[in-house]
């Protein structure tokens, strides 16, 4: 029999007990020994005709113990490769199928459908084989069952994955980190400035008081004396000289501007006063803890704090009535700083900023809203990422929107954006009225 015209025999040996199979092993036949290794084979082999339908023209009979189906009822059957294969893995087989005739292999790694109705994973390796002219004469493959290889993959994905997230929130953390120490160490820094600022304001401030009355006590003086001068006789020489210095002084007029010059002096120490508690009460060094605050003061002291960024923008205050809550006041602070410097740069100078405040139910909540461009709807998203930023580079870092959401996600609160373009955005931070402190 030529080689070309061999036919497999046909062998069940899934029943045959040991004995039997060592018998069948131990077989000098070639062609027995030769469908005893196709049954005992890992792989499925089988055949297809060489034509566009595929149809199955020899299974292995391991097909019972691989997948559960009958091996001739595989034959039998000419869409039963196709009707197996998952729906989502068809399209992909099919479409590449018949460069099998110019490439002469192919394979795939699809999900096959056992005869239990579970899926699994399958690698099919086809081989095209050609008579002695080039025509092609069948198609042989073999299916591997390569389930737990797959699975491995797939945990091996899942764990690379839940790494690569680990490594992003671990440099997120710590570009966050990097941003509260620097904003503890400008806290630091504002708390040492008021401190030193105080001092040389606390005797300035102290003797232009004594100055003024002294001051009053001397014009006292000069007045009372000028009054004498109208009463009591003098040599007409010397009044006349006095006069012309009282005259070449301006009297009246040092009188009134050194009253203003006071006055005005005194408003610029309450001023830097003012600024410098409140760089204190913007920071709050020395308060770390949970505390009762009072949310509109933390506003104030920032829009303080933040009045160089804010420029000609208008500032609306339209706050309602709020109940103190237990917080975090300098982080929160923090919020508000990054919001309005951001609502000021979208603002301008000929912009307005609008913060309203009110209470409901068991939140607090703050509005702060500008007249600016407004965020377009691609970026509403993105704009809590870590380094999103639509400002020129250098100007910003993209950390300020990000590390405000981790502040208020520690208070148990919430942050809402809405935007619409040309007509500007706001930005409303919910707090719950309860204590979000967990470590109470």
């Amino acid at each position: 029999m030529e080689p070309n015209e061999m036919e497999f025999l046909e062998f069940d040996v899934s029943d045959v007990d040991i004995s039997s199979k060592a018998v069948i092993a131990a077989n000098k036949d070639p062609l027995v020994r030769l469908q005893y290794l196709i049954d005992n084979t890992p792989a499925i082999i089988y055949s297809s005709v060489p034509t566009g339908d595929f149809k199955m023209t020899f299974v292995s009979s391991n097909a019972q113990r691989m997948l559960g189906y009958d091996a001739n009822a595989m034959v039998a059957d000419p869409n039963f490769w196709f009707d197996h294969i998952h729906p989502d893995d068809t399209a992909a087989i099919f479409s590449s199928l018949a460069l099998i005739f110019t490439e002469g292999q192919r394979a795939y790694e699809y999900r096959f459908k056992r005869s239990d109705g579970v899926y699994v994973w399958m690698q099919d390796s086809l081989r095209l084989i050609r008579d002695e002219s080039g025509n092609p004469l069948e198609i042989v493959g073999s299916l591997t069952d390569i389930t737990e290889r797959k699975k491995m993959e797939e945990a091996l994905q899942q764990t690379g994955a839940e790494q690569k997230q680990l490594i992003a929130n671990l440099r997120d953390a710590k570009e966050q980190l990097i941003q509260s120490e620097k904003m503890a160490s400008v806290g630091q820094l504002a708390a040492g400035i008021a401190h030193e600022i105080n001092n040389p304001v606390g005797f300035v401030n102290s003797n232009l008081g004594s100055l003024q009355t002294y001051t009053r006590t001397l014009l006292d003086v000069i007045e009372a004396y000028n009054k004498i001068l109208h009463i009591a006789p003098l040599n007409p020489d010397i009044k006349a000289f006095i006069e012309k210095i009282r005259k070449k002084a301006d009297l009246e007029f040092l009188a009134e501007d050194i009253n203003d010059l006071f006055r005005e002096s005194l408003h610029g120490l309450k001023r830097v006063r003012d600024i410098v508690q409140s760089l204190k009460d913007f920071a709050h060094i020395g308060e770390s803890e949970w505390q009762i605050s009072d949310i509109h003061h933390g506003i104030d002291s920032t829009l303080t704090v933040v009045n160089s960024e804010l420029g000609k923008t208008q500032i609306v205050k339209e706050y309602g009535k709020l109940p103190q809550i237990k917080c975090l006041a300098s982080q929160l602070n923090q919020v508000f700083m990054n919001i309005i410097v951001n609502a000021a740069y979208a603002a301008t100078d000929s912009g307005t900023i609008t913060i309203r405040s009110g209470a409901d139910a068991d939140w607090v909540w703050v509005s702060i809203s500008d007249t600016g461009p407004g965020i377009p709807a691609e970026n509403l998203s993105r704009i809590f990422d870590p380094f999103f930023t639509t400002k020129p580079v250098g100007t910003g870092t993209g950390l300020g929107l990000s590390n405000s959401y981790n502040i208020i996600n520690k208070h148990k609160g919430r942050i809402e954006v809405s935007s619409e373009v040309g007509k500007g955005a706001c930005f409303t931070v919910y707090l719950p009225i309860k204590s979000a402190d967990t470590s109470a």
